[in-house]
Order: C-alpha cells, then sequence, then structure tokens
C-alpha cells in the first residue's frame, strides 16, 4: 500500500482503519480515507479517548523506531509550533463553550418564528406583512443554520450525543434538512478545503469552473459545458437564488431515502407539519402548503436576504477566491491558510456570518466554541507570521465583491486556454 498510501504519524501503533490511505495514530499507523495526521485526528475528535476505543481491534503493530514519524517535505518546526499552539489553547480551555451564549442563540431564533407567527395572528395576511413575516422566518432560518454547525461541529456540549440530537432538532425541525447528510458533506469540504475530488463544495458539476488550474484545464481539453467566460454574470441567476432551494433541497431527499435515513426524515417532516399547522388559521388547506413551501423555497429573495443567498455569500466569501488545487499533501495548518481567509470583525459580521469571519480558527479547529474565535485569532496570525504563511483578512464588501472578480477570472482564464492553447 505504498504507493497510493501515506503515512501519518501520531504517538506510534499500527491499526487498521476506514479506505484510503495510512496514517499514523498514537504510534500507530491507520487506514484512512486521507493523507491525515495528528491535527486533522485532533480536529474532528474532541475526545481522542472515546475513539481509541474504536481503533483498539484495528491495532496493527508497533511503528519502527527507524520510521519518520511524519510525512516527507512537511515543515517539522511548523508542525510542532502548531501542535504546542493547540495545547495550549487546550490548557487555557478555549475548547469549553459557554451554555449561556447558545441558549441566547437558540432563544433569538425561536423568538423571530414566534414574532412572525404572532404577527400574522395580530394583523392579518397582507402583502406587507406577509413579506416582513417571510424576511424574520428567513433570518431565523440562516441563524438556525449557523447555530446546527456548531451543534454538528460537537463544539457545544462534552458529550458528543447531546450535540447530535440538538443538531437533528435545529436542522430537522428548524430548517427540514438531514443533519447525517450535512454533516458528511461539510466534513469532506473541513478535510480537505479547495481541494478538487475530495471537497464537495468546489465541485460545481461543470456549472462553474474555478480556481487557476480548473479552467485552463477545462479550456485545454475543449470543454465548454456553459459559456464559462460569462459565469460571473449567470452565477447571480442559478447560483445563490437556487442552491438551497433547489440543488440541496433534491440532494437531501434522495440521500435520506437511499440511504433509509428515516430518523433525519421524520425530523425534517415535523418541519414540514409545523408549518401546515401554524399557517392553516390563516391561508386554508391549499395556501397554508403553498406558505410552507413559500418558506422553504425562500421566495423571500425578493429582498435579497433569504437564506440560499445568505448561505452561498458567507460561505463563499471566504473560500472561492483563495487557492484551488489538486491534492497536495500540506501540512494542516498551510492547507488550510491557504484555502481560508477572515473577513473584519464587528458585532454585525459576527451574527451575519455565525462567526465564520473567523473562518481560519474555525478551519484550523473546528470543535472550539465559536464565541472564542476572536480570542484566538492573534495567536494564529503571530503563528503564520513566524512561519511565513498568509493570513489574510479582509473587509465584508471586498470579500463579496472577490467572489464575482474570482468568478470572471476563472472564466477568462478558461476562453484563453479554450482559443490559444
Amino acid at each position: 500500500c505504498y504507493t497510493s498510501c501515506y503515512w501519518i504519524v501520531h504517538c506510534d501503533c499500527i491499526t487498521y482503519y476506514t479506505s484510503c490511505y495510512w496514517i499514523v495514530h498514537c504510534d500507530c499507523i491507520i487506514y484512512y480515507t486521507s493523507c491525515y495526521w495528528i491535527d486533522a485526528f485532533a480536529a474532528f475528535h474532541p475526545d481522542p479517548n472515546f475513539v481509541r476505543k474504536f481503533l483498539k481491534p484495528l491495532l496493527i503493530g508497533a511503528l519502527a523506531p527507524t520510521e519518520p514519524s511524519q510525512d516527507h517535505g512537511k515543515n517539522k518546526e511548523l508542525v510542532q509550533d502548531f501542535q504546542t499552539l493547540r495545547n495550549h489553547l487546550e490548557r487555557e480551555g478555549f475548547f469549553r463553550a459557554r451554555l449561556l451564549f447558545y441558549c441566547l442563540y437558540l432563544g433569538h431564533i425561536l423568538l423571530l418564528e414566534a414574532l412572525a407567527l404572532g404577527l400574522f395572528w395580530v394583523w392579518g395576511t397582507s402583502w406587507s406583512l406577509t413579506l416582513l413575516c417571510s424576511l424574520m422566518l428567513a433570518t431565523s432560518q440562516a441563524q438556525a443554520g449557523w447555530l446546527q454547525h456548531d451543534f454538528g461541529h460537537l463544539s457545544v456540549f462534552k458529550k458528543s450525543s447531546w450535540n447530535h440530537v440538538l443538531q437533528k432538532f435545529v436542522i430537522g425541525h428548524l430548517k427540514g434538512a438531514s443533519a447525517n447528510w450535512w454533516n458528511h458533506r461539510h466534513f469532506q469540504h473541513h478535510a480537505k478545503p479547495n481541494v478538487f475530488s475530495k471537497d464537495p463544495d468546489v465541485n460545481s458539476l461543470h456549472v462553474f469552473v474555478l480556481g487557476d488550474k480548473q479552467p485552463v484545464e477545462y479550456g485545454i481539453k475543449k470543454l465548454k459545458y456553459l459559456p464559462y467566460h460569462h459565469q460571473h454574470q449567470y452565477f447571480f441567476l442559478i447560483g445563490p437564488p437556487l442552491l438551497i432551494p433547489v440543488y440541496f433541497h433534491i440532494q437531501i431527499l434522495r440521500t435520506m431515502f437511499l440511504r433509509q435515513d428515516w430518523v433525519d426524515l421524520a425530523w425534517a417532516m415535523t418541519f414540514y407539519l409545523r408549518f401546515f399547522c401554524c399557517y392553516y388559521p390563516f391561508f386554508g388547506f391549499f395556501g397554508s402548503v403553498m406558505n410552507s413551501s413559500f418558506i422553504v423555497f425562500k421566495l423571500s429573495t425578493v429582498l435579497e436576504n433569504n437564506t440560499s443567498h445568505w448561505f452561498v455569500w458567507v460561505t463563499q466569501m471566504n473560500h472561492l477566491p483563495m487557492e484551488m488545487d489538486h491534492e497536495r499533501h500540506q501540512d494542516w495548518l498551510t492547507m488550510q491558510l491557504i484555502a481560508t481567509c477572515n473577513i473584519e470583525q464587528s458585532t454585525f459580521n459576527d451574527w451575519f456570518s455565525g462567526h465564520l469571519n473567523f473562518q481560519i480558527e474555525h478551519h484550523l479547529f473546528p470543535t472550539m466554541p465559536r464565541h472564542n474565535y476572536h480570542l484566538v485569532a492573534p495567536l494564529v496570525r503571530t503563528l503564520c507570521e513566524k512561519h511565513g504563511v498568509s493570513y489574510q483578512v479582509k473587509t465584508l464588501q471586498k470579500a463579496i465583491i472577490d467572489v464575482v472578480r474570482s468568478l470572471k477570472k476563472s472564466g477568462d482564464l478558461w476562453l484563453d486556454a479554450y482559443l490559444h492553447k
């Protein structure tokens, strides 16, 4: 398994894991889905002792003393400094959540839902009031999306099971989606951000060409599924408006049925049942069904604050303008930093993005509670400066503009390669 597998070392034993590459964890070699090492393992497992219980049956043997403890080509000092930083953050309690923060956060989501329903009860269903309530509900769902993201990363409770239950409630009952679908997709993104064929978020299904290399590859092969030199224009028509209401909803339903994930399906159905019951008194049977679709399919795109627009711009402004490439087997810190950037901190930016304006810190420490990102950011920046790793921070306006500029640049690269190479 040498030609297609990679050694990753953490503590020195040999273990057989899931599928694709060798990893050394706890001085163990683990067969894993990608070329990871201690930093990746620590990033996804808040309780390593619990995980080791499941690794014991897979133990193969001890790593030979002559074997290197990390992949060749890695900056050993950088890797050690990052591990030292993580150990310091753990000792100082930066991975402990403030439950009051999350209680208040969930409370403001439920309050928006209740206010929207209360406005209908008190003042009726005029068009202006319906638009206002739709905006409130779109806001609550966007914020619920950031909250379920916290639970999905196990960053709120010490017990994983509590995080899983709350995630199913928020993403299932409050949003009508599937927790298992989200986790499976999102963890792949975290494992290899902006890496083609490994990050599902850059799998554009030939609708867009992204980065600097993919457009040239498409152009040289004379691939023209769409007029990519206009992608920065048609992005506004099929990107933010359609990602959640069309593509994600189809994918979610398909995944739940194919995997027979009846638990997530039941949670999602409670979302639709709740909306039907709440709006039946105001709109009747047909009207309440249409209103449920109205919320789910985010027709408040008219106000450009619907969930789909909100989600796309927040998530893509941190990644889309950044470097995209095929697998390069970089260390954890470098791999995350070249694929992510931060947005300037402000009360609005923190709330609007669910603290994903600190995307760098989130990618380096996925299980860290979001309210600690701003405290950790100066330490991460100092580490990056020491080792010459770029740490980018943008204004919200520039980050949004850079999304469009990036699409235009990639489209121009495709056109040049298509016509002249």
